[in-house]
């Protein structure tokens, strides 16, 4: 973990070296007050990394990323969201809420399905993509920290399956009614805890019969 922001690490290293416990919570307190936000958290990670480039060369893998990395950005500034960073083959990003985090997810699942089309089977890009809420720290821009940010982590990149769209019941109770986003109930484990979620249902009848 590189963290380029002096003052952060300063107020780190300041709370791991002090004893008293009011103190502590006044640094923490300040990390918070300068840092901290709620937020929609979208992690994204590409599935097949480890077959793709043992059967195919890590040349190959990385031409995906770059494409990947070409889809996914512009979807999300379009649902008014920002990119915190690329790193390898994930995405992370933040956006307003968690009805434009779920919107931009089922695009980003759609221009993937589409472009695949149009690609050999060996370039088609698959993603699992994970979406949560919360209180977060987001540091310069360029990196976060958070429950939110680990339960999205988790289930974007440990337990999605290509082409699944997975998001916490409580990110997902604050998407109105009236949105029409449907999803399946599903409970996943997280750091050794069951919790409820929901698997966004995005693709037509028709689609999931012809797969």
């Amino acid at each position: 973990m590189l963290i380029k922001d002096t003052q952060f690490q300063e107020l780190l290293l300041s709370f791991s070296q002090e004893t008293g416990i009011k103190e502590r919570k006044q640094i923490e307190e300040q990390i918070w007050k300068k840092y901290g936000t709620e937020n929609t958290v979208l992690v994204l990670d590409m599935s097949g990394f480890s077959l793709l480039t043992r059967k195919y060369g890590i040349v190959h893998y990385l031409s995906m990323i770059r494409r990947m990395q070409l889809t996914v950005e512009p979807i999300i500034s379009g649902h008014g969201g920002m990119l915190i960073k690329f790193e390898a083959d994930n995405c992370f990003a933040i956006l307003p809420n968690p009805l434009n985090a779920t919107r931009a997810a089922i695009s980003i699942q759609h221009a993937f399905a589409s472009s695949n089309i149009l690609t050999a089977d060996d370039l088609d890009i698959h993603v699992s993509i994970g979406i949560d809420y919360g209180k977060i720290l987001i540091v310069n821009n360029e990196d976060m920290f958070g429950d939110a940010v680990n339960r999205a982590c988790k289930m974007g990149e440990d337990i999605g399956d290509a082409d699944e769209i997975l998001i916490t019941k409580e990110a997902m109770d604050l998407i109105p009614k009236d949105a029409e986003i449907e999803g399946k109930p599903v409970q996943v484990n997280i750091g050794g805890m069951n919790t409820d979620a929901f698997q966004i249902i995005y693709k037509k009848e028709e689609d999931s019969e012809e797969k």
